[in-house]
């Protein structure tokens, strides 16, 4: 167990109420606060944003992202740490 971490959804259910970087599965990505997710990995985020090559492209405000158009999620935090 590392971070309280033992389960794959535990990185989701830390990362509620917070920022998550999207990465989707037509190169394109999102940033934008966890409100849920379901076992399909469908997300629902908040003040999301479209970014491209590292700048804000586009505000899209509360939006749902379908689990199967996602390639990855990733913490914030752990992208702040990697800047």
């Amino acid at each position: 167990m590392v971070n309280g971490i033992e389960r794959p959804l535990d990185v989701l259910n830390n990362s509620k109420g917070k920022e998550v970087l999207v990465q989707l599965k037509n190169n394109r990505q999102m940033v934008g606060t966890l409100l849920a997710f379901d076992i399909h990995i469908n997300v629902v985020l908040d003040n999301a944003k479209e970014i491209s090559d590292g700048e804000n492209r586009r505000s899209i405000g509360l939006t749902f992202l379908r689990g199967d158009t996602i390639i990855f999620i990733s913490p914030a935090s752990a992208v702040e740490q990697n800047n």
